[in-house]
């Protein structure tokens, strides 16, 4: 009998082998699918309204205006555009998004993250006097080439410096 188990033992030691090479290639394959699938879409970028130094103010607006973030930080997936002040989105998926606004004197400071001509939410502050800031975030799930930006609040006035204190933001979080 120990012949018999012997042979046993190496038949289940080399179908054991077998299967686990096939599981080995079949994990390997799946990964070399999940790093071509995810090849060229890193997608983040960060600015703030001004590119130069001093101070600005920024309106008090007529009605909702759009604003150009001009000081690029980053931009990684080329998908903000500096000139519009507009991100599009290049791929199908979740997005975050921040945006931070600083206000001057007893004017409120407001603007509006805008999905595709639609107001989506605002970030409000109104003090009555010194500065007041407002900040909003979300997530949006976005198709190829959806676009968002920020206007400012209708009435309402902000302020930038080289210190970058009115930002605007966002970052592709997944793919659908």
């Amino acid at each position: 009998m120990d012949s018999m188990d012997k042979r046993l033992g190496e038949l289940v030691e080399t179908e054991f082998q077998k299967r686990l090479q096939v599981l080995l290639k079949d994990i390997i394959d799946d990964v070399k699918v999940l790093k071509s699938q995810n090849t060229g879409k890193q997608v983040a970028f960060s600015t703030s309204l001004m590119d130069t130094t001093g101070d600005q103010s920024f309106g008090p607006f007529d009605g909702q205006t759009p604003l150009v973030f001009k000081h690029v930080v980053t931009n990684i997936g080329n998908a903000y555009s500096p000139l519009t002040g507009v991100f599009t989105a290049p791929l199908k998926g979740a997005y975050h998004f921040e945006w931070h606004v600083l206000g001057v004197g007893d004017t409120p400071s407001g603007a509006v993250l805008v999905k595709n001509s639609e107001s989506i939410f605002i970030a409000y502050e109104h003090q009555t006097s010194s500065h007041s800031s407002a900040s909003q975030g979300t997530t949006l799930l976005l198709e190829a080439g959806d676009t968002v930006s920020v206007c400012g609040y209708k009435g309402s006035k902000m302020f930038d410096n080289q210190h970058h204190i009115s930002t605007f933001s966002g970052h592709l979080i997944f793919t659908m």
